[in-house]
């Protein structure tokens, strides 16, 4: 499987992005996608992921109430809308994909990761 990320992009505190990752291969529908991000200096961290039928979603709490994950399976894309951006949402972000289409917060849990996309947020 491979992950294309893109959709980053600079922009001001208080404004959205939203970002897709595109997957390759006929499996796309049964796996948990993810989004993790990883800040200068600081480690990866979850950002939020879906299981294969959308049914769970899960969100760190510092993103809460801003950003939401969808995906389209017909298309195999996973989308992460963000809104009310802020200044340390500034990072790159990472989507992956776990085989297993059940709950996964943890970076080990993925089979599969994307290049990375950056976002940057103005103070």
């Amino acid at each position: 499987v491979q992950l294309q990320a893109s959709g980053g992009g600079l922009v001001q505190a208080g404004g959205s992005l939203r970002l897709s990752c595109a997957a390759s291969g006929r499996t796309f529908s049964s796996y948990t996608m993810g989004w993790f991000r990883q800040a200068p200096g600081k480690e990866r961290e979850f950002v939020t992921a879906i299981t294969w039928n959308a049914v769970g979603t899960y969100y760190a709490d510092s993103v809460k109430g801003r950003f939401t994950i969808s995906r389209d399976n017909a298309k195999s894309t996973v989308y992460l809308q963000m809104n009310s951006l802020k200044f340390e949402d500034t990072a790159v972000y990472y989507c992956a994909a776990r085989r297993s289409g059940l709950r996964a917060i943890s970076s080990e849990q993925y089979d599969y990761w994307g290049q990375g996309t950056q976002v940057t947020v103005s103070s």
